[in-house]
């Protein structure tokens, strides 16, 4: 399979109106840095709220543990955009920054993703799940 669409950009700035900065978080909603103070100060992400759309943001917690307790979040974010056409998901490298997690092991979790036209991935979430359909 190829993929052939955007990817989301390194650094985000502004928004378009229909544009939702998908962050990880922790299930506190305590959006204290990375991505998620981002999200806090300037996409509408609310202090106390740890999952799902808040704003133009949407939290997926990161912080509870291992992958496999990231995935139902991941899950219920694919489906929720999924829902949503109308609405442009950026998913940032979650739980790649301050959780500590490695591309290789929260790419597969976006599997489902990859195929969902209004939901774009960073670039080394898609090169950690079709390694072999990038350009050299």
């Amino acid at each position: 399979m190829k993929y052939n669409r955007a990817f989301t950009p390194e650094r985000i700035s502004a928004l378009k109106p229909n544009e939702i900065f998908v962050f990880g978080s922790n299930l506190a909603g305590r959006h204290g840095g990375g991505a998620a103070r981002m999200a806090l100060n300037c996409f509408g992400a609310v202090w106390g709220q740890g999952v799902g759309l808040q704003g133009q943001s949407y939290a997926i917690p990161t912080m509870q543990g291992g992958v496999e307790t990231i995935k139902p979040y991941v899950d219920e974010f694919v489906e929720y955009a999924r829902q949503h056409p109308e609405l442009l998901f950026l998913v940032t490298r979650i739980g790649c920054g301050i959780a500590g997690f490695r591309d290789a092991e929260i790419a597969p979790l976006f599997q489902k993703a990859l195929y969902i036209e209004n939901i774009i991935l960073p670039e080394s979430f898609v090169e950690a799940i079709l390694p072999s359909t990038m350009p050299a």
